[in-house]
C-alpha cells in the first residue's frame, strides 16, 4: 500500500502531546492523518488533516471514528475496546490490537499477565475496592507499607500513593485497585522496544528515570542509563521477552527497576510513544514517533542508536499557579548549545501538569547532566 502523498488515511485515538508529536513525523511523511480527542483545546489539533472531537470512551464515537480510516492506532490507552474489537472484526487495522490493549489496561491484569509468563516482576495483590482493601489489612494478608494503584485510569503520577499506615488511606478513591511490595531499588530504568507486523524487532538503550518525590512524575530521563553494561543487557533481555509475551505491533516502553542486588523486574508498560524516549527525538538517528509510524506500516525499522548522550527535563506547571500559561526565563535556556524545548499547546497550567519538556545533547554525560540541572533551576512554568 502506498501510504505517501496517498489517500490512505491514518487514525490516532487520542489528541495530547504524544499525538502531536507523532504528527510531526506523519507531516514529513506526507500521511493523512485524523485524530479524534475529547478536548476541543487538543495539542494535536492543529498537526492532522482533520480533528473531531468526541470521547474515546464511548462505543460508537469510536467505531464510526474508525470507519473513516484505513488503519488506526493510540496515543493514550484508555479507549473503547468493544469498539475496536469490532473494527478489528470487520477487517481495519488496530496496533496496538484491543487483545494486547486489554492486557495492558487495566494494572490488576497486567500484573497477572507477568506472573503468568514468568516476567520478574513485584508480588501484588487486587481489590474490588478500598473496602476490600482494608479487610486485607485487617487479616494480616496485606501489611505496611505497599504502593497503591488504582487499576485503571491512572496517568502521570495520578492513581498511584505510597502506603506507609492507615492515614494514608484517608483519601483514596473506592475503586479497583493493586497494593504492590514495596522495592528497595537503586535505579529506576526503562527500554522501549519497537515491533514491526511483521516481527522485526529492535530496542532503544536503557535510559534512567530520576523522579519528582512528591508528584510520582519523571523529572528526568537520562540516555544512556548510567548502569553497568551486564545490568543494562539483563534490562533489554527482560523487555524484549515482555515484548514478545504480549506480540504487541509498535512501540512498548517498559518500564523496570534495578534492584540493590541488580535484579530487574518490570513494573509497568505502555504501548505507544513514551516520556521515556522524548530524548529520542533530538539524540537518536531515529526517534520513537518516526518508528512507532514505522512499525504499524510494516516499514523497515529505522536506526534505534543514540547519536549523542541525550538527557529529557520535564516542564511541568509549578506548585501554586494556575491559568495562562508563562515559559518565564525560556530565552535563557535556548541561549544553552545543545538545548531544544517543547511546548506541547496546552495554554492552561496547573500544578505538576505536564506542559512541555526540554531535551539536552552532549557528546559528554557529565556536561549534559550539569546543563539539565542549569535547565531545570532556569526555566518555570508559572501563569
Amino acid at each position: 500500500m502506498n501510504y505517501f502523498s496517498s489517500d490512505f488515511k491514518l487514525g490516532i485515538l487520542g489528541g495530547g502531546q504524544l499525538g502531536k508529536m507523532l504528527l510531526a513525523d506523519t507531516r514529513k511523511f506526507d500521511i493523512q492523518t485524523l485524530v479524534l480527542d475529547p478536548s476541543e483545546e487538543a495539542p494535536s489539533q492543529f498537526g492532522c488533516n482533520a480533528f473531531y472531537k468526541g470521547s474515546l470512551m464511548d462505543f460508537d464515537t469510536v467505531y464510526k471514528f474508525g470507519k473513516m480510516v484505513n488503519l488506526l492506532t493510540i496515543e493514550i490507552e484508555n479507549v473503547n475496546l468493544d469498539a475496536l474489537d469490532k473494527l478489528e472484526e470487520e477487517g481495519l487495522a488496530v496496533f496496538p490490537s484491543p487483545k494486547t490493549l486489554r492486557l495492558i489496561q487495566n494494572k490488576g491484569k497486567q500484573k497477572d499477565f507477568y506472573v503468568e509468563k514468568n516476567i520478574p516482576t513485584s508480588k501484588h495483590l487486587r481489590f474490588v475496592g478500598l473496602n476490600d482493601l482494608k479487610q486485607s489489612l485487617e487479616k494480616d494478608e496485606l501489611e505496611f507499607p505497599f504502593v497503591w494503584k488504582c487499576a485503571q485510569f491512572g496517568y502521570d503520577g495520578n492513581g498511584v500513593k505510597v502506603c506507609r499506615s492507615s492515614m494514608d488511606l484517608t483519601n483514596l478513591p473506592d475503586v479497583e485497585c493493586i497494593a504492590e511490595d514495596m522495592i528497595p531499588f537503586k535505579n529506576e530504568l526503562a527500554v522501549i522496544v519497537v515491533r514491526s507486523f511483521s516481527g522485526e524487532v529492535k530496542t532503544y538503550p536503557v535510559v534512567e528515570m530520576e523522579f519528582h518525590p512528591e508528584a510520582n512524575q519523571v523529572e528526568y530521563v537520562i540516555c544512556p542509563a548510567r548502569i553497568d553494561e551486564k545490568v543494562a543487557q539483563k534490562a533489554i533481555d527482560v523487555a524484549l521477552k515482555v515484548s514478545e509475551s504480549f506480540n504487541h505491533v509498535g512501540l512498548l516502553a517498559v518500564e523496570m527497576f534495578q534492584t540493590e542486588e541488580d535484579e530487574i523486574l518490570v513494573n509497568e508498560v505502555a504501548p505507544r510513544p513514551h516520556n521515556s524516549g522524548h530524548y529520542s527525538i533530538e539524540a537518536s538517528y531515529t526517534s520513537q514517533f518516526e518508528n512507532h509510524l514505522r512499525a504499524i506500516l510494516n516499514l523497515p525499522l529505522g536506526n534505534t542508536s543514540s547519536k549523542v548522550a541525550g538527557i529529557m527535563v520535564n516542564l511541568v506547571g509549578e506548585e501554586g499557579f494556575e491559568g495562562q500559561v508563562v515559559y518565564q526565563n525560556i530565552e535563557k535556556i535556548m541561549a544553552i548549545d545543545g538545548v531544544t524545548p517543547h511546548i506541547y499547546g496546552k495554554r492552561q497550567t496547573r500544578p505538576f501538569r505536564k506542559m512541555g519538556h526540554v531535551t539536552i545533547v552532549n557528546e559528554d554525560m557529565v556536561e549534559a547532566r550539569k546543563i539539565a540541572e542549569e535547565v531545570k533551576k532556569s526555566i518555570r512554568v508559572i501563569s
